[in-house]
């Protein structure tokens, strides 16, 4: 259950054409395939789980080099293209209302026993709702796609979009390399664009902020209420009588984000602590708990208890090459069946040898690295 990273891109409009898209779909299925057949499936998935490395496929498959559609179309051209029976992996969700059906769609596989698809629908779950809200970067998801196998191991990509800045943030997961979802979880994350503020509850300093929050819960949130008191019909923090009577520097950036604390987030406080969370990632994984709850803990806990949150961007910059917008030069479409051509032959021709098709493979590889 490991985060492997996240990339920031622009939003771009449109979509890629049709003559595009169906290349894709040849394109990558045979590099999945040469990847599967020469290394196994868990190799593909650790390589999607890498921002870099699916940036740099989305490109040599010819899709724009930094546009956020590149996310969207290569899953798809990888949804349409990877087959459970043929290629060992299962690929649900997609964009928008796509997204929300990952879970039946889990479900509906063949391709694994009951109980670890019931583990599969609770990581794709989990994975939207930690990138949601644990990682408060000013990103909503609005695409999630999980790839599984035989044998219970995933990758996610999904991506989240800023309209104010006219971004969008992409965040990969592994199933290996992490024991839980809501601690230090991300590795290698990228991204073009670093925002000034991100409240990351999933970072090692916010270990003791877990804690706290998930005790301030099962408490009972009514002791909180000394925090809040009502004004202009709303429950607002109070902040600077607090900060004043305790004779505390807080960092200018906590009041803003406390003045969205609602008697809603009491009411959903009071229904978790119903249900006495076990751990952070129970609390997490809570109809109704979402980043103004969390984030509101977060804050009582450093306020009250002295716990450290981090507050730094965990991205780092990152950036790849291509050419669906004709930068840096247009898509040869002879090239590019000449490149499905090849590929299909090295898969299905027995005379090739392996020796040739790793060269073909290591040259992929030379040329998105």
């Amino acid at each position: 259950m490991e985060r492997t990273g996240s990339a920031d891109l622009p939003l771009h409009g449109g979509k890629a054409p049709r003559w595009l898209f169906e290349r894709m779909k040849k394109l990558t299925g045979a590099l999945s395939e040469v990847i599967i057949r020469e290394y196994s499936q868990d190799e593909l998935l650790s390589r999607l789980s890498d921002p870099y490395w699916f940036q740099s496929f989305g490109c040599i498959v010819g899709f724009d080099w930094h546009s956020s559609g590149l996310t969207t179309t290569l899953t798809g051209a990888l949804k349409e293209s990877l087959d459970e029976e043929r290629h060992g992996i299962r690929v649900v969700g997609g964009k928008g209302a796509t997204s929300r059906r990952a879970p039946n769609e889990i479900m509906e596989s063949d391709l694994c026993r009951y109980s670890v698809l019931e583990n599969l629908v609770d990581a794709s779950k989990l994975s939207a709702k930690v990138d949601s809200n644990c990682v408060q970067d000013s990103y909503s998801l609005y695409h999630h796609t999980l790839f599984f196998t035989e044998s219970g191991k995933w990758a996610v990509v999904q991506q989240g979009m800023n309209p104010s800045n006219r971004y969008a943030r992409r965040y990969h997961w592994l199933s290996d390399g992490v024991r839980k979802f809501v601690e230090t979880p991300h590795t290698g994350i990228s991204t073009q664009q670093r925002e000034d503020e991100v409240l990351n509850l999933t970072s090692s300093l916010s270990d003791e902020t877990r804690r706290v929050s998930v005790d301030l819960v099962n408490d009972g949130p009514g002791h909180l209420e000394r925090y809040l008191k009502p004004k202009d019909q709303r429950s607002v923090f109070n902040y600077m009588d607090t900060v004043n009577k305790r004779k505390l520097h807080m960092p200018t950036h906590h009041d803003v984000s406390i003045s969205e604390v609602t008697r809603q987030t009491l009411d959903n406080l009071e229904r978790a602590y119903q249900r006495q969370p076990e751990d952070y990632r129970d609390l997490v994984g809570m109809e109704g708990v979402g980043k103004k709850s969390l984030r509101a803990l977060a804050l009582i806990a450093q306020l009250v208890h002295g716990t450290e949150n981090d507050w730094e961007d965990p991205a780092r910059f990152s950036f790849a090459h291509g050419g669906k917008d004709g930068y840096p030069r247009p898509v040869d479409k002879d090239s590019y069946d000449g490149s499905i051509e090849f590929l299909r032959e090295a898969l299905e021709k027995a005379e090739i040898g392996r020796k040739e098709r790793i060269e073909s493979l290591e040259k992929l590889n030379r040329f998105m690295s």
